[in-house]
């Protein structure tokens, strides 16, 4: 991995836009009209929890479905496993630290160029729906008004942060709230959906995104009853004194995760009756996991499995074959790059991320190596203090600015009990694991900096 395939160098904004309002997209063409873009984000969602990621509890039997049809990319992972900065470049394809939201509740910066803002310039119309969380400031009301910063999105049906699912409000063009009766997930597949249904000559660019599974871990009663606490298939590295994390709290939250299934099924529905599937590249991930229990730990912002492992699912009829298995390391900043290569849109240069389409339409190229992993700020309950790392296809590494902390080879402890850091049988691979992680840090430009979440209300 040379520091070129890492960071190339900046290009202004308004040149770029202005450059790619002239470029053709390649491959397509009569024989292939642009295809859609939809991308489904479920909050809070870890990659293991799918009947096809092996879980033998959970029923996911449409995103499952979704993935037969597509690839698995099933080594996904949160770059920055926190809300702000992985929705930062789940739109940008940049790293946390260089698109300017490292913690929670800043603002994404107006100079930042979103896939929404290519998109709009070869002709896509282009829609968000859910949670937006990139606003700064204040989370509730939840109103962006329209202008810069909607980031590119056009069509709107969102507010900006809330997990009060059953008493939850959105806004559109006007600050004016509107009330979600019920289940709000529900509205905002609703609302995805007529976006999605909208008569044009035109792609689309959606971006939907779900509040649940994000905690407080309830569903619709109906979902809730499908799970038994005490029948449930606890992960091996499970410890029940956690403060999120019991029987009841996994129970929910499986709940959520099939309702949202559900929402799946529902979308696709559309596509397929509307005659959209085969020319729609549906990519379904989340932006961060979710530790429920294991390790004794809680929520996210750890480079342990359940808070950095996310769902990878790809479907692309008209280019991408179906039943694919991809292992190689995927992330968040790749996710961008991958959707702009499989439309034939440029990406922008100072993208962090590689562009993998070649990979999954056989056309080839390198795959990753490794993913780069940040956390700028002391997890939720001050347990540990800001960490970088790696995360390569049999090994997890982090370290802390002036120590190594965790390293685990998933390969022979996939459940990551054994910490190897300071083993002195496995020096040297922790040595290069180091090594690695210093040149991820040197080559993107990092800091060592410990930053605070924004204040909010």
């Amino acid at each position: 991995m040379e520091p070129d395939d890492i960071l190339s160098p900046v290009i202004r904004r308004r040149d770029f836009l202005t450059g790619l309002a002239g470029a053709t997209l390649a491959g397509c063409g009569p024989e292939r009209p642009r295809p859609n873009i939809l991308v489904l984000v479920p909050d809070q969602y870890r990659g293991m929890d799918l009947g096809v990621m092996g879980n033998p509890d959970v029923q996911t039997p449409n995103m499952d479905n979704l993935a037969s049809e597509g690839v698995l990319l099933e080594n996904t992972f949160a770059n920055c496993p926190v809300c702000c900065p992985a929705r930062g470049t789940l739109l940008t394809g940049r790293y946390a630290h260089a698109h300017g939201v490292a913690v929670n509740d800043a603002p994404l910066p107006d100079n930042e160029i979103t896939v929404a803002e290519i998109l709009k310039e070869q002709g896509y119309r282009t829609g968000f729906v859910g949670k937006w969380h990139l606003e700064g400031g204040k989370r509730l009301p939840g109103f962006v008004p329209p202008g810069p910063r909607r980031q590119g999105f056009d069509y709107w049906a969102a507010n900006i942060c809330s997990h009060d699912y059953w008493n939850m409000q959105y806004f559109r063009d006007d600050p004016t709230p509107i009330d979600m009766p019920g289940y709000s997930a529900e509205t905002f597949t609703d609302e995805a959906i007529e976006f999605i249904a909208q008569e044009s000559d035109e792609p689309f660019c959606l971006y939907l995104e779900w509040g649940p599974p994000h905690n407080p871990y309830v569903a619709p009663p109906e979902y809730m009853n499908l799970y038994d606490p005490d029948a449930l298939t606890m992960r091996g590295n499970w410890q029940p004194e956690a403060r999120l994390g019991s029987r009841n709290d996994i129970a929910g939250y499986y709940g959520a995760v099939t309702f949202i299934d559900n929402e799946v099924g529902r979308i696709l529905n559309v596509l397929e009756e509307s005659g959209q599937a085969e020319n729609t590249i549906v990519f379904l991930t989340s932006d961060h996991g979710d530790m429920l229990g294991s390790h004794g730990r809680s929520l996210k912002r750890k480079p342990w499995e359940e808070s950095i492992h996310v769902p990878g699912i790809l479907r692309y009829p008209g280019a991408v074959a179906s039943g694919q298995t991809a292992s190689f390391p995927f992330s968040h900043v790749d996710m961008v790059p991958t959707l702009l290569g499989l439309a034939g849109v440029p990406a922008k240069p100072d993208m962090h991320g590689r562009d993998v389409s070649g990979l999954l339409t056989g056309a080839g190229g390198d795959a990753p190596e490794s993913v780069y992993l940040q956390s700028y700020t002391s997890t939720e309950q001050n347990e540990f203090p800001p960490w970088r790392g790696v995360r390569t296809a049999r090994h997890t590494y982090a370290r802390h600015a002036d120590r190594p902390w965790v390293f685990h080879d998933n390969q022979e402890d996939p459940f990551q009990l054994a910490n190897l850091a300071g083993n002195p049988s496995h020096r040297e691979r922790e040595s290069e694991l180091d090594a690695l992680t210093t040149r991820w840090f040197e080559d993107t430009q990092d800091a060592w900096a410990e930053r605070k979440d924004r204040p909010y209300r």
